[in-house]
């Protein structure tokens, strides 16, 4: 199996960070110290490697750290059978902008080089808040399978900007929707079609999978009226309904309103209902089959980034986490307050301790 993982890290004004960075082996990173520190704003910035505003979804004058507000810069190398280089920056009152190996890039060409997935604390409570979350958590796992999802999700989501301002204002006249019905259907069928490959190879590497965590049922559930199949159907529906859309004054069909519903399979008991514990452990169990369903597509576990993640766990079941992270192969980014949460994980990964000194984080990878 190819090694996928990021070699050197380094990070320029970003957030807490005044100056940090790392070279790497390609193990598993054990990351701690205390809360405020700066662990999260580290693996926030390899979030940044992907497509996407990554983990913490900021802008990109959120990023800059605090109060020079200079612009800020995040660079690394990733190895990927091929050691790419990338670099992602922006300047005071200006957009983020991507390289990639020396060249300008889009942030979507990013998941052509590195799948990244991760598990942050506010994601807790993905299963009992609203669809949005949810969705969002679809989307990432369907993008890790298929990297142009990124471009139909973009393209969808701008025609119905479009398409919702029309509503806004009353416009009837059909003309005026008829292009951006057809881009809405065909990006929005391809969005659908998409969620549903990735709900099946979730549902695979689950199955396959012999782990202590629990198994998921998934289903992509639809508001009232359903969401078409086909790209002439939802454009069909989306003329069909236009004088609904047009008292509600925004779009009510489509996969902006799908939701992504989930049920412990061993207990039968829908993911909402379940205790706190049980579902961070159905959260996790989905990123270890997100991982094991890539690592067997495309050679490589992706990376994966673990915010906090031991601390919910009792010591049998962390070193659990541990072995199959360590089984996958995968560079996994993950913090703690304290090193006796990584104890498990032996001399199998790096260890970095982040502290805190005169407003700044400092970085400090630890001698074996």
């Amino acid at each position: 199996m190819t090694a996928l993982a990021v070699t050197r890290l380094t990070l320029s004004h970003f957030r807490s960070h005044s100056r940090a960075a790392l070279d790497l082996d390609g193990r598993p990173l054990a990351i701690y110290g205390p809360n405020g520190a700066g662990k999260t704003n580290l693996i926030e910035a390899v979030s940044l490697l992907s497509p996407g505003r990554g983990l913490r979804r900021a802008s990109a004058e959120d990023l800059a750290r605090r109060p020079e507000a200079l612009g800020w810069k995040v660079t690394a190398e990733i190895a990927a059978g091929y050691v790419h280089e990338v670099e992602t920056w922006a300047e005071p009152g200006n957009p983020r902008q991507v390289r990639l190996d020396g060249k300008s890039a889009t942030r979507t060409a990013l998941g052509r080089i590195a799948r990244i997935l991760w598990l942050v604390p506010a994601m807790d409570r993905l299963w009992i808040e609203g669809a949005d979350g949810r969705r969002r958590f679809l989307d990432r796992a369907t993008l890790s399978f298929l990297p142009d999802h990124a471009e139909a999700v973009l393209r969808y989501e701008k025609a119905m900007r479009e398409r919702n301002r029309l509503l806004k204002d009353m416009v009837r006249d059909a003309h005026w929707y008829a292009a951006l019905e057809t881009a809405m259907a065909e990006a929005g069928a391809a969005i659908h079609a998409n969620r549903l490959v990735a709900i099946a190879r979730l549902a695979s590497a689950q199955a396959e999978a012999d782990t202590a965590f629990p198994a998921a049922d998934l289903a992509l559930e639809q508001p009232e009226g359903g969401m078409p199949d086909s790209a002439a159907d939802l454009a069909t529906a989306l003329a069909e309904n236009r004088s609904r859309d047009l008292a509600a004054g925004r779009t009510l069909i489509g996969p902006h309103r799908s939701d992504l519903a989930a049920t412990w399979a061993a207990k039968g008991v829908a993911a909402r209902d379940c205790s706190t514990g049980e579902q961070k452990a159905l959260l996790i169990s989905l990123i270890l089959a997100n991982a094991r369903a890539l690592a067997a597509e495309t050679g490589a576990a992706p990376i994966l980034l673990l915010d906090e993640v031991a601390a919910h766990l009792d010591a049998a079941r962390r070193a659990t986490l541990y072995d199959e992270v360590c089984a996958l192969k995968a560079q996994a980014w993950m913090t703690g307050t304290g090193p006796e949460l990584f104890e498990e994980l032996g001399e199998r990964a790096e260890r970095i301790e982040v502290a805190e000194a005169d407003g700044k984080s400092v970085v400090r990878p630890v001698a074996e």
